[in-house]
C-alpha cells in the first residue's frame, strides 16, 4: 500500500476492541494475575534471600555449634581453641508454658547470633522478654502480654528474629520444625543468671578464625574440629554450619520456591500462548472476506500481520505493566506476608530485581510475538481469492470426515462441531490439566496433613516414647572406668517401677551422601524379643525398617542398605529382612542384643522406654525428650501452618484459570459457528436448542477431560510429592489422598463450567439472524 494513503486499517482498531473486548478482557486478567503474582513473589523471593544472605555477616551468625554435659573449664576452652575457632558462650534453658508449649530461653545476644528487632525494645530490666515474631504470631502475642513459666512472669517487650533459628527447629534431627508449640525468647543477663545451673543446656557457638573458602572445604574443617573437641571433651551434639537445619533450611526453602514459581509462570505463558494462536486465527476465519478485500486493494501481507498483531501485543503490554506495578506492591506484599508466616526471617528492604522483570515482563511479550507472527504468517499465505471464497483450508472442502447416516441428525451435528474443533479442546485438555493440577495441589495437602494425623493415631508405637540423657558413645565398652561407673549410676538412677514401661535402646546412624535424595538421620532401634509394643518376629541378627523409611527410599525386603557414623568415617551394610508397619519416623528394628555387639555398647544399655502410660519416678533431669501423639504430629501441623495461605492462592488461581480457559475456548467455538448459529435460528431453531447443540459438545467435552485430567494429575502430583517433598523435608509423610477430594475437584470443576456456559448461552442469543444473510451472493 502507498505510504501516502491514508491507512483505513487504523480505524479498525477500536472497532475489534469492541467487538472482542471479553475475550481481551479475560487474556489481561489472566496475565495480569499471573504476572502480577510471579513478579511480586521473585521480587519479595529475590529481597528475601540478600536479606537471608546478608544476615550471617550482618548478625554475626556462627560457623556451627556443640552441646556438653558440663560448662568447659577455661584450660579446656584454650585447648579448643587451638584448633582454629572462636567460642562464644550460648547457654539455654527450655521452660513449660501454662499452655504446654516450650519456649527456649537466651540470654541477649551481644558478641553472636545477634538478634534483629522487629517490634518493640530489647530487654532493659528484670522481667523483660523478647520473644520470636513467628511464634508469637502463631500464638496470638502481643508486645506488652505476660508470660508464666513456673512461679516466674515475664513482660513480653519486643519481638525479634534470631539468625540462627530462621526454621524453629528445636532439634536438629526433627522432620520439621514448629513454630506453633515450640519457641526462643531472650533475657536480660541478671534474669538469666538467675536460672539454675543444673538446668542449664551447656551449648557453644563457634567462629572460624579462618573461614573455609567452600562447602566442601567446610566439611573438612568441620569434620577435623569434632575430633579435636570430642579428644578434648564429651561431645553430646555437634553440628556444623552446613548442618544446622535451623539456619540453612530456609535458604535451601526460599531456593526451591523460585524454580517452582518460574515453572508454573512459563506453562502459564504456554497455555495463553497457545490460546493467543487459536484468537488470531478465530479472527482470521471470521474476517475472511474482509482480509480477501484488502489484499485485493493492494494491502501486502506484511500490513495485515503488523494490524492484527497489534492488538494481542498492546494487551500483553498493558498486562506485563500493570502485573509489574501490582507485583511491586501489593502482591509483593502478600508473598513476603507468606514467607514471614513460615519462617523468622529477620527484616527486608525491597530490591529492585532486573531477572524478574525479563523473566516475567520481556520473556513473555517476546513468546506473544513470536506465537502471534508465525500464526499469521502461516495463516496470511492463501491468495485473496482464497480468502474471499473463505477457503482456509488446504484441503478441499469435499473431504468431510464420513459419518454414519444412521446415526441420529443431532448426534452427527454434535459431532461434527467437535471435529471442526479439535484443536481448541486440544488446548482445553492442556488447560484443564494444568488447572486441576494447581486445584489438587492448593486441596491435596491439607488432605494428606489430616490423613497423616488420622492415621498416626493408630499407627504409634507407644502413647509415651521417653528417651533418657545417655550418649550411646558413653556407653561405649572401651571408656575407661569412671565412664562404667557412671553408667552404673544412671541405670539404677532411671529405673522405673511403671509396669508399662519396657526398656529399648537406640543408636542414630545417618544415609550417606548420594545414597538418598537427602542426607538424614535413621534411628536405630534395639527392642527387647516378645516386645510388647513392636509387634515384629524378629530373631538374632535380623534387621527390619519401618514403612516410613522403605516408602521414602524406595527400600523393598531383601535390599542391602547403607548407613553411617553421623560424626565418624565409619559405614555399615545391613540386609533387609522385613518392612514394619510404621510412618512415625525413619528408622530401623532390630534386637537390644544384636544393637548392643554391633555398635559395641553395654551388654544392658538401654535409651529409654516405651510406655502407655507416663513415667513419674524418674527425675526429669535424665529425661532428654518424651515423643508423644503431639510431638510425632509436628510435621503435619507446621506444614499446615506454613503452607495454608499459599494453598488457599493456589485453590483460587486454579478455578479463575480454569474459567477463563473454558471462557475463552468456548466463546471461540460458538464465533466460529456464528454464521451456522445464525441459519439454524433462520430455520425455526430457538436458542435453547442451539444451546443444545453447541454447549451440549463442549460440555460433554469439558465433562470427559475433567474426567480423564484427575487420574493423569494425580500421578503427576504422586510424582511431585515423592520428589520434591523426599529432597526437602526430613521423616517422611505417605501421599494419601481420600477419594473425597477428587470428587471435590470435579464437582468444582463442573460448577465452574456451569457459570461459564450461562454467559455462553447469552453469546448464543446476541448472535443475529442478519449474519446468515450477509454471505448470501
Amino acid at each position: 500500500m502507498k505510504k501516502n494513503r491514508q491507512n483505513p486499517l487504523r480505524k479498525r482498531y477500536l472497532r475489534e476492541l469492541r467487538g472482542d473486548f471479553g475475550k481481551y478482557l479475560v487474556i489481561f486478567i489472566l496475565l495480569v494475575f499471573t504476572i502480577g503474582l510471579i513478579s511480586g513473589f521473585l521480587v519479595a523471593d529475590g529481597s528475601m534471600i540478600i536479606a537471608y544472605n546478608e544476615s550471617f555477616e550482618k548478625y554475626r551468625i556462627e560457623d556451627g555449634n556443640f552441646q556438653t554435659d558440663d560448662e568447659i573449664s577455661r584450660a579446656n576452652r584454650r585447648k579448643i581453641e587451638k584448633s582454629g575457632v572462636i567460642l562464644y558462650d550460648n547457654f539455654y534453658i527450655e521452660k513449660k508454658l501454662k499452655d504446654g508449649n516450650t519456649l527456649r530461653i537466651f540470654k541477649n545476644r551481644e558478641e553472636i547470633n545477634l538478634l534483629c528487632l522487629m517490634e518493640g525494645r530489647f530487654p532493659e530490666k528484670r522481667g523483660d522478654l523478647v520473644i520470636d515474631r513467628m511464634y508469637a504470631d502463631n500464638n496470638g502475642i502481643h508486645v506488652g502480654d505476660e508470660l508464666q513459666f513456673g512461679k516466674s512472669i515475664f513482660v513480653v517487650t519486643g519481638l525479634v528474629a534470631f539468625p540462627d533459628y530462621s526454621a524453629l527447629f528445636q532439634n536438629n534431627s526433627d522432620a520439621m520444625f514448629d513454630a506453633v508449640k515450640f519457641g526462643i525468647g531472650a533475657v536480660g543477663r541478671e534474669d538469666f543468671d538467675s536460672f539454675a545451673s543444673d538446668e542449664l543446656t551447656w551449648c557453644y557457638s563457634w567462629k572460624y578464625a579462618d573461614p573455609p573458602g567452600s562447602k566442601e572445604e567446610e566439611k573438612k574443617v568441620s569434620d577435623r574440629l569434632m575430633e579435636d573437641v570430642a579428644d578434648i571433651i564429651y561431645l553430646e551434639d555437634f553440628i556444623p554450619r552446613y548442618m544446622n537445619q535451623a539456619i540453612q533450611f530456609t535458604g535451601e526453602d526460599m531456593g526451591g520456591d523460585r524454580a517452582m514459581m518460574l515453572m508454573l509462570l512459563y506453562i502459564i505463558i504456554v497455555i495463553v500462548a497457545f490460546v493467543f494462536m487459536i484468537t488470531v486465527r478465530d479472527t482470521i476465519a471470521r474476517e475472511a472476506s474482509v482480509i480477501g478485500t484488502l489484499r485485493a486493494s493492494g494491502f501486502t501481507k506484511g500490513e495485515l500481520v503488523r494490524h492484527y498483531m497489534t492488538l494481542p501485543v498492546l494487551v500483553t503490554l498493558a498486562a506485563a505493566i500493570v502485573g509489574n506495578v501490582l507485583g511491586y506492591t501489593a502482591l509483593k506484599e502478600v508473598c513476603a506476608g507468606l514467607y514471614y508466616a513460615s519462617y523468622s526471617l529477620p527484616t527486608y528492604v525491597t530490591v529492585w530485581n532486573g531477572e524478574a522483570f525479563v523473566l516475567t515482563t520481556v520473556v513473555p511479550v517476546l513468546i506473544m510475538l513470536a506465537v502471534t507472527f508465525l500464526t499469521l504468517q502461516r495463516r496470511l499465505r492463501l491468495s485473496p481469492l482464497q480468502f474471499l471464497r473463505k477457503e482456509l483450508s488446504r484441503r478441499s472442502r469435499d473431504r468431510a470426515l464420513f459419518l454414519p447416516s444412521r446415526l441420529p441428525f443431532l448426534l452427527r451435528f454434535r459431532l461434527r462441531i467437535f471435529f471442526q474443533n479439535m484443536g481448541n479442546y486440544a488446548v482445553l485438555l492442556i488447560g484443564i490439566l494444568f488447572a486441576n493440577l494447581l486445584l489438587l495441589f492448593g486441596l491435596a495437602l491439607p488432605a494428606v496433613l489430616d490423613r497423616y494425623q488420622e492415621s498416626m493415631k493408630d499407627n504409634m508405637l507407644c502413647d509415651y516414647q521417653y528417651y533418657l540423657k545417655i550418649p550411646a558413645y558413653r556407653m561405649d565398652r572401651d571408656y575407661e572406668f569412671d565412664k562404667i561407673l557412671s553408667f552404673s549410676f544412671l541405670r539404677t538412677a532411671t529405673m522405673t517401677s511403671n509396669k508399662d514401661a519396657e526398656p529399648f535402646a537406640s543408636y542414630t546412624l545417618r544415609i550417606p551422601e548420594g545414597e538418598a535424595l537427602r542426607v538424614e538421620d535413621i534411628n536405630v532401634y534395639g527392642i527387647k524379643k516378645n516386645s510388647r509394643y513392636i509387634h515384629i518376629p524378629i530373631r538374632r541378627g535380623e534387621i527390619w525398617v519401618s514403612s516410613a523409611y522403605a516408602d521414602k527410599c524406595r527400600i523393598s525386603e531383601g535390599d542391602t542398605i547403607r548407613l553411617r557414623e553421623p560424626y565418624e568415617d565409619r559405614t555399615y551394610e545391613f540386609h533387609v529382612d522385613g518392612i514394619y508397619d510404621y510412618m512415625g519416623g525413619l528408622c530401623m528394628f532390630m534386637r537390644m542384643e544384636d544393637l548392643c555387639e554391633r555398635f559395641g555398647l553395654f551388654e544392658d544399655y538401654r535409651s529409654g522406654y516405651f510406655s502407655d502410660s507416663r513415667i513419674t519416678d524418674v527425675s526429669r533431669d535424665l529425661i532428654a525428650s518424651v515423643i508423644d501423639y503431639d510431638a510425632l504430629i509436628k510435621i503435619s501441623r507446621q506444614l499446615d501452618v506454613s503452607m495454608g495461605g499459599m494453598m488457599v492462592v493456589v485453590d483460587g488461581f486454579s478455578v479463575v484459570l480454569f474459567m477463563i480457559l473454558i471462557y475463552l475456548l468456548s466463546r471461540i467455538v460458538i464465533e466460529k459457528n456464528a454464521h451456522a448459529i445464525s441459519m439454524t435460528k433462520i430455520l425455526g431453531y430457538t436458542d435453547g436448542e442451539i444451546a443444545g447443540l453447541y454447549i451440549w459438545t463442549t460440555s460433554v467435552v469439558t465433562v470427559l477431560l475433567l474426567l480423564v485430567t484427575i487420574p493423569a494429575v494425580n500421578a503427576i502430583m504422586e510424582l511431585i510429592f515423592r520428589n520434591y517433598l523426599a529432597a526437602r523435608m526430613t521423616g517422611w509423610i505417605t501421599y494419601d489422598i481420600p477419594r473425597s477430594v477428587f470428587y471435590k475437584m470435579f464437582l468444582i470443576g463442573t460448577v465452574t463450567y456451569a457459570a461459564v456456559a450461562a454467559f455462553e448461552i447469552r453469546k448464543i442469543r446476541a448472535i443475529p439472524m442478519t449474519d446468515a444473510l450477509k454471505d448470501v451472493m
